[in-house]
């Protein structure tokens, strides 16, 4: 079975093993791993891979001996003429064992392309894995960054609670006009509709992240950084070219059709096998009834023959010439394939790159704009107290902050499974790359070796049970966050300032 290998292993190093069940998955690794013994998608295509194995047994049986065994009791109740040669009753039994020795390459070409193919899976399996883990890792993201954008819009509207009950308050005293309360109430409408669209986008992401790993969310701790990121989209795409699981599948199940042209091309060669044959009859004493007795009739008896097979096909109505072209044609396919994929991957990495690279100065700039609009809106809070800015100013400034810290928190997420899904075009984003503790990983190839060679017609696999967990039966999910903010997006809720009358403020 594969152990934790090295690569990216230090992505989720330093994060606590996988326990026994727990209740919830709180950091990135747990999560990984509990997807990787129980989401549907990944344990499925590890059947479908077994299943994939079983076709290199059915090729190779083709080309091993045959027994056979066959028998009959027949009872000639209508009999005519001359009852001395037909019997009343007869038993026939037969066996017989056959041996290829040449099948004009038939069999071992469909052996090479049936082993060609299951490696194939293998490398699909891998994908599968990468892109089982990136949607994992997606989802807990988007956990973290729902979670966040529901807390901002919850502060928001606190915020703008605050805000009118403060120009309530002046609006009594003279301070600010009726349109500013109104302004004021307005913007705290938009902002509590705001915040249930948070929450429901939050809930969805919640209810994902049960789909993909089995158990919700609970409080999710931040993300370990990826490391070995590539530091241009040239050196990603030349991993990507000679390790991405995807590519390496298509390149197999491209190589795999080579096999199927010989393979075709062997139909019209001859064949040739040696067989054993042993027949037994026995006519249960009614032969030659009604005939006298002391004839002297055998009523039994055996024979055993052994022989030389020779096929040669001499015409076939065109099947054999049909049958190549098809193989050439799915070859011609299996080749553009190929290349589709390699530009997919291709594009995929340079993609993610781009993703990546950007979303690291859109943090940078977020977190610059998040700092500048909490002083804005700081200075703007004074400027109006002293009458030179208006309740409009502050809630413009006030919905700049938000707007900027959920870019922030966007960016975050963005820029974290960008990075993930760079890593996981270069195929380094598997399990064996990620050092997921809970147990060996789960080797393909045991299966594989397993099943390879296997001659019994009567070895069977146990009935199939469920792997992954159903999920009907847990709670559905919520809105609420017990996760505290991010310090650098805390902002203080009450920051009116104190009531005037209105005495120092400029007139026009």
């Amino acid at each position: 079975m594969r152990r934790i290998g090295g690569g990216v292993a230090a992505l989720l190093a330093g994060a606590a093993a996988l326990q026994a069940a727990p209740a919830t998955a709180e950091t990135l690794r747990e999560a990984l791993a509990r997807a990787y013994n129980g989401n549907p998608t990944l344990t499925g295509q590890r059947a479908a891979q077994r299943a994939q194995d079983e076709n290199v047994p059915i090729a190779r049986a083709n080309g091993l001996p045959s027994a056979q065994v066959s028998g009959s009791l027949n009872d000639n109740f209508v009999r005519g003429g001359n009852s001395f040669t037909t019997a009343e009753r007869v038993f026939q039994a037969q066996g017989g064992v056959t041996v290829p020795v040449w099948t004009g390459g038939r069999v071992g070409n469909a052996v090479r392309a049936a082993e060609t193919r299951a490696f194939a899976g293998q490398a699909g399996l891998r994908n599968t894995e990468a892109v089982v883990f990136t949607d994992v890792v997606a989802a807990y993201n988007n956990v973290l960054r729902d979670e966040a954008i529901v807390a901002l819009n919850t502060q928001n509207v606190r915020v703008l609670d605050t805000n009118l009950r403060a120009s309530r308050d002046r609006f009594e005293v003279g301070d600010v006009t009726r349109t500013d309360v109104a302004q004021s109430e307005a913007r705290l409408r938009l902002a509590q509709a705001q915040l249930q669209s948070a929450q429901a986008t939050l809930i969805a992401s919640r209810e994902n992240y049960v789909r993909l790993v089995g158990t919700p969310p609970g409080t999710l701790e931040p993300p370990p950084p990826l490391p070995n990121l590539p530091s241009a989209p040239d050196l990603a795409v030349e991993v990507a070219l000679d390790d991405n699981p995807a590519l390496i599948a298509a390149r197999r199940q491209r190589d795999a059709t080579e096999y199927d042209v010989r393979a075709a091309r062997a139909t019209r060669n001859p064949q040739v096998g040696v067989g054993l044959t042993q027949n037994y009859f026995n006519y249960l004493g009614s032969l030659g009834q009604g005939s006298g007795a002391g004839l002297g009739i055998g009523q039994s008896g055996n024979t055993t023959a052994a022989g030389v097979q020779l096929s040669l096909p001499l015409f076939q109505g065109g099947r054999p010439g049909a049958q190549i072209r098809q193989a050439q044609e799915l070859r011609g396919q299996a080749i553009e394939q190929a290349t589709a994929t390699e530009r997919q991957v291709v594009a995929n990495a340079r993609s993610a790159f781009a993703i990546w690279r950007s979303s690291q100065e859109v943090i940078a700039s977020a977190e610059a704009a998040v700092a500048a609009n909490k002083l804005s809106l700081e200075g703007v809070r004074a400027e109006n107290s002293v009458g030179t800015r208006t309740v409009l100013d502050i809630l413009n400034a006030e919905q700049e902050l938000l707007n900027s810290q959920v870019t922030l928190v966007t960016a975050r997420r963005d820029a974290y499974v960008a990075g993930f899904s760079l890593l996981a075009a270069m195929g380094k984003a598997e399990a064996e790359d990620l050092g997921l503790d809970g147990g060996p990983l789960y080797d393909p190839a045991v299966n594989y070796r397993r099943v390879r060679r296997s001659w019994s017609d009567y070895n069977s696999n146990p009935a199939p049970q469920p792997i992954a967990p159903t999920t009907a039966a847990l709670p559905a999910q919520d809105a609420t966050v017990t996760r505290p903010l991010d310090p650098a997006l805390e902002s203080d809720v009450d920051r009116s300032p104190a009531l005037t009358t209105g005495i120092d403020r400029p007139r026009p």
